[in-house]
């Protein structure tokens, strides 16, 4: 049996995600590309990652920009070709970067050979590719109804009518996106052996998307969660973790990584810390970590029935319950990721810390502080190292995500219930493209990232925040994360990797505290200011007692006032061990 125990590279790793479209065009089309990526490998070494998270590459039509493959063997061509793929992974390993790459085996773009086939007629043998059944019945007007309730991810039926063989189909998320036959054992081999292909290329694991809804609940009942009467997006949350989940996770691990000592992350919505232990835990023989999203709903107001788009402002002490929660159930039993930002979310300067011109490096120092002394593998989304903020386009003709392009026809549109002014708010703070607009590289024109006219709009900051500004700058907030990962990879990776995770005072709603302790007795204090106010707190380990043991390591004021906090700050203390 395989354990993931004790020490392992992935648990050391800092990992760095380049979503290839708006990373760098290297061509002047406006696009993002491989040759574009392998000429900032240089930046990113400085940076010091030594993972990149290389979001779909993959041959597809871009529905939702790349999770839709049409071929899982290809480069799309926007992006280059396998040459630049082999370029690139030659260049990254020479500078001692891994690459992960973000595969999707949940569903196939309709575009796909198999699905070609599989819609052709109910006989061919790629039909049991994928999940169609019969209409449920005929409304009034007799149209064929979808087999259940089931709603798509993007909002309306997950099911799609294909006339040609009188089916429907099902997509948990676009139309465009069939949702493959996991109980069909051929599938499953084949997805394997492509998997195999990639890792016999030299690939170092995967990010697996939306893994946890491959088993779909035996029989395909209704949903009991869906309200008919919401016109918005709402996760079908009966799909999650089915039946037989585990056993494809633990027969797709054998099958492939288990013997290769390649890095897996599966990206699991509605799964919580308990259950994360079973596909996470050190001897589950599944994966290595996992991503959840339970952070990722604090600023949501669940109460008006929209989802993520429901938007509150957050309680810190809710992120502390999620995050504490998740530090304290793994600890010695699982691993986990640690994230602020992906593809898919907002910038978390704008979100959980202040992006004003006065205080944005500083609350994006604190946040990077608070991340990154925590357990679990770092993952840094590109920009935010420099702190790219959230983007307010004018209109809904400037934005290009499948979601919130659907969100606005769908509320505004279709049925008129929210105004075009208040789905534009909701976009402001949850929209995807918040973080898909280019990487700011420079004050130059388009920021630096291409030459040609940009898939989609800058936003408009890219000449006071850009990644040249940060290197000129020795206290920028590059810098910081770089010394975070310094300290991470050397003098304190027993503290800041392996270390037991001990909250402070769960019920502070202005500051986020809490303790590492090693097993030699030696002790991190980590202090998170998480507002623009200054604070006094009395720690235990700043009483005078402590003070011949006690060192700052890191901090994003120049001098320390200990037990003073300034408007967010963030320190870090390293404490000896008694005697």
């Amino acid at each position: 049996m395989t354990s993931y125990a004790g020490q392992q590279w992935w648990k050391e790793a800092v990992v760095y995600q380049v979503w290839p479209r708006s990373f760098q065009d290297s061509d002047g089309d406006g696009i993002g590309d491989l040759p574009g990526v392998t000429a900032r490998i240089p930046y990113l070494a400085k940076l010091g990652i030594n993972v990149i998270w290389l979001s779909p590459m993959f041959a597809s039509p871009n529905d939702d920009m790349g999770y839709d493959i049409s071929n899982y063997q290809d480069i799309m061509s926007e992006f280059g070709t396998m040459a630049d793929f082999d370029t690139l992974l030659t260049t990254a390993h020479a500078h001692g970067i891994k690459i992960l790459l973000d595969i999707v085996v949940n569903h196939t773009s309709d575009e796909h050979e198999w699905f070609q086939k599989s819609r052709a007629s109910r006989e061919n043998p790629y039909r049991d590719y994928y999940i169609w059944r019969d209409s449920s019945g005929t409304d009034k007007e007799g149209n064929p109804l979808p087999p259940n309730n089931w709603i798509s991810e993007f909002g309306g039926p997950a099911w799609k009518y294909d006339a040609v063989t009188d089916q429907w189909y099902l997509h948990v998320f676009s139309t465009k996106q069939p949702d493959l036959n996991w109980e069909n054992a051929v599938v499953r081999n084949e997805l394997y052996s492509m998997i195999n292909w990639w890792l016999d290329k030299g690939i170092d694991g995967f990010r697996l998307d939306a893994i946890n809804i491959i088993s779909k609940p035996q029989g395909l009942p209704d949903d009991p969660n869906v309200n008919p009467e919401k016109h918005s997006p709402s996760t079908a949350f009966i799909i999650h973790n089915g039946t037989r989940v585990h056993e494809w996770m633990h027969e797709l691990n054998l099958a492939t990584v288990a013997n290769r000592d390649a890095m897996t992350v599966g990206e699991m919505s509605a799964t919580p810390a308990d259950e994360a232990l079973l596909f996470a835990g050190f001897e589950a023989e599944e994966l290595n970590m996992l991503f959840h999203f339970e952070h990722m709903g604090v600023d949501s107001d669940e109460s008006l029935g929209l989802g993520k788009w429901g938007v509150k402002e957050y309680d810190l002490r809710d992120l502390k319950a999620v995050l504490n929660e998740w530090q304290v159930k793994l600890d010695g039993k699982a691993w986990g990721s640690l994230y602020w930002n992906n593809h898919d979310q907002p910038r978390v300067i704008s979100r959980f810390g202040n992006d004003s011109a006065e205080y944005r490096e500083l609350s994006g120092k604190m946040l990077a502080t608070t991340l990154h002394f925590m357990q679990g593998t770092p993952y840094i989304y590109q920009g935010e190292e420099f702190g790219m903020t959230n983007v307010q386009f004018p209109s809904i003709s400037d934005y290009r995500d499948l979601d919130s392009t659907n969100l606005y026809e769908n509320l505004v549109e279709r049925h008129g219930t929210y105004s075009a002014d208040d789905v534009l708010q909701m976009i402001y703070a949850k929209g995807r493209d918040n973080a898909r607009t280019p990487v700011q590289w420079s004050a130059e024109a388009n920021a630096g990232f291409t030459t040609g006219t940009p898939w989609i709009g800058l936003n408009a900051n890219y000449q006071s925040i850009n990644a040249d500004a940060a290197l000129a700058n020795p206290d920028s907030l590059f810098y910081h994360y770089q010394r975070l990962i310094e300290l991470r990879r050397g003098e304190l990776k027993e503290l800041m990797v392996y270390a037991r995770f001990v909250p402070i005072d769960p019920e502070d709603a202005a500051v986020y505290a809490y303790e590492r302790h090693a097993n030699n007795g030696e002790k991190l204090l980590v202090i998170n200011n998480f507002t623009d106010r200054e604070i006094i707190r009395d720690f235990e380990l700043l009483a005078e007692e402590f003070e011949a043991q006690r060192t700052l390591v890191i901090s994003n004021y120049e001098d320390d006032l200990g037990e003073t906090l300034r408007p967010y700050e963030s320190k870090v203390y390293r404490i000896a061990a008694e005697g």
